[in-house]
C-alpha cells in the first residue's frame, strides 16, 4: 500500500506539473527579460525563410432562412472536398480494426481487481464512468492515427530530418520548462501536419515545429511562451509574422483539433492497475519520449507504447509480471506488446550503445528530477538485449 500511496502523488497530483505551474505564475508576477532561455539556440546555420499562408477571409455573406442554389453547391462542393481528403489519407487497417475491437465495454473479470472502487467518493476521479472514458480515447486515437509511412510521400523530409528536429523540440520544451502533455501534443500535431501537408521543405521544417509548439502551448499552457521567444530560440530564422502564418496553417491542416489522447493519459491509467512505484512510472515516461524521436514508432498507437513502455520498465526493474489486471486496463495482451516493445528495446540499447546521435532524452532523464532513470544498470539488462535482439 506504500508504493500506491507514493503512485498517488506521482499520476493523480502530477506534482511537476503543479511545481511548473506555480513556477510560472511566479514569473507572470514577475515579468522580466527572458534570460531563463540561456544559450539554447538555433545551432544549424540560420536560413531565413518568407512563408505565406492564403487562408482567405472572404466576404461575409447575409444569413438568409431559405438555402439558395448556391449555397446548395458550396455544401456539395465542401461534401466532395471533404470525401477527397479522406480517401487521401491512408491507415493501417489492422492496428486500427484490432484496436477498435478491443473497445468494447466488458464487465470486470473474476482475476481482475476493481481499482477504482475506492475512488467512489472523489467526484473528481469519475470512477463510476472511468472505463467508458477510456474506451472512448482507445477509439478517438484511432481516429487520430497517421499513415505509417507518411514520410515516403514527401520528398522535402526525411527521417533524419524528422529526428533531428524531434531531438531540438525537446530541448525547447525542457528550457522553457512546459507541462508533459505539451510535448506529446507537438510532436502530435508535426506529424498529423507532415502527412498531409505537401510544401514542407528543409528551409521551413524549424518553422513548422516552433509553430507546433506554440500552437500546442496554447492549448495545454496556462502561460505559455510568447511568440518572440520562438523567434528568439531560432536565432531570429524566422520573424513572428512567419510563426503566426504558419500556425494558422497547420491549425487549418489539422481541421482545428489538437486534443488528441496522449500516452500520459494511458501510461497513468496503466501504472494504477499494475500499482507501480514512481521509479518505473519514469522509466516508462522515458521510454515513451524515446519513441517520440523515433519515426519507426509512429505506427504504434500512444496507448499502445504507453503499455509497451510500462511492460519493459517492470521487467528491468523486479521482473514484475503482465497481470490480468493490467491486461484488462490496459487493453493489450502481453503477446500483443511485443512488436512494441521489441522496437523500445531496440532504442534503449542504442542509446546506451552511444551509436544514437539524438541525445535530448538520454540527458532529460539523467537528471535526478527524473531519479537517473536513463543511467540505470537494469537497463543493459538480458531481457532489454534480447528483445533488442528480435528487432534488428
Amino acid at each position: 500500500m506504500a508504493a500506491v500511496g507514493r503512485l498517488g502523488n506521482v499520476i493523480r497530483q502530477d506534482q511537476e506539473n503543479e511545481h511548473l505551474l506555480a513556477a510560472k505564475a511566479k514569473f507572470a508576477k514577475n515579468a522580466r527579460p527572458r534570460a531563463a532561455l540561456g544559450d539554447l539556440g538555433n545551432k544549424p546555420a540560420a536560413v531565413t525563410s518568407k512563408t505565406s499562408a492564403n487562408l482567405g477571409g472572404g466576404a461575409k455573406s447575409k444569413r438568409t432562412l431559405h438555402r439558395t442554389e448556391a449555397t446548395t453547391g458550396l455544401l456539395s462542393k465542401q461534401a466532395k472536398e471533404q470525401d477527397a481528403k479522406q480517401q487521401k489519407k491512408t491507415i493501417d487497417v489492422d492496428v486500427i480494426g484490432e484496436a477498435l475491437e478491443s473497445c468494447c465495454i466488458t464487465p470486470i473479470p473474476a482475476n481482475v481487481e476493481d481499482i477504482d472502487k475506492e475512488d467512489i467518493s472523489n467526484p473528481q476521479l469519475c470512477a463510476e464512468y472511468v472505463q467508458e472514458i477510456y474506451q472512448y480515447m482507445h477509439k478517438l486515437e484511432c481516429e487520430f492515427h497517421v499513415p505509417p509511412r507518411y514520410l515516403s510521400q514527401r520528398k522535402g523530409v526525411t527521417e533524419l530530418m524528422r529526428a533531428i528536429l524531434v531531438d531540438w523540440l525537446i530541448q525547447v520544451h525542457n528550457k522553457f520548462k512546459l507541462l508533459q502533455e505539451t510535448l506529446y501534443i507537438t510532436i502530435s500535431i508535426l506529424d498529423r501536419f507532415l502527412s498531409v501537408y505537401d510544401d514542407v521543405g528543409k528551409h521551413n521544417l524549424q518553422l513548422v515545429g516552433v509553430s507546433a509548439m506554440l500552437l500546442a502551448s496554447k492549448y495545454e499552457e496556462m502561460y505559455c511562451p510568447e511568440i518572440g521567444d520562438f523567434v528568439y530560440i531560432t536565432d531570429n530564422s524566422y520573424d513572428k509574422g512567419e510563426i503566426r502564418r504558419m500556425e494558422a496553417t497547420i491549425f487549418k491542416h489539422v481541421d482545428f483539433s489538437v486534443g488528441k489522447p496522449l500516452c500520459l493519459h494511458f501510461l497513468r491509467r496503466n501504472s494504477k492497475a499494475g500499482m507501480v512505484d514512481p521509479t518505473k512510472h519514469t522509466m516508462a515516461k522515458y521510454f515513451m519520449e524515446l519513441s517520440l524521436v523515433d519515426y519507426t514508432c509512429v505506427q504504434f498507437l500512444p496507448s499502445e507504447i504507453a503499455a509497451a513502455s510500462l511492460y519493459i520498465a517492470m521487467k528491468v526493474d523486479d521482473g514484475s509480471e503482465w497481470t490480468p489486471t493490467l491486461e484488462y486496463y490496459s487493453m493489450y495482451s502481453e503477446s500483443k506488446l511485443q512488436p512494441c516493445a521489441r522496437r523500445i528495446a531496440f532504442l534503449i540499447t542504442k542509446t546506451l550503445s552511444g551509436s544514437a546521435k539524438n541525445v535530448a532524452v538520454y540527458n532529460k532523464y539523467a537528471a535526478p528530477k527524473f531519479l537517473n532513470v536513463s543511467k540505470l544498470k537494469s537497463l543493459r539488462s538480458s531481457f532489454v538485449t534480447d528483445l533488442a535482439a528480435e528487432e534488428s
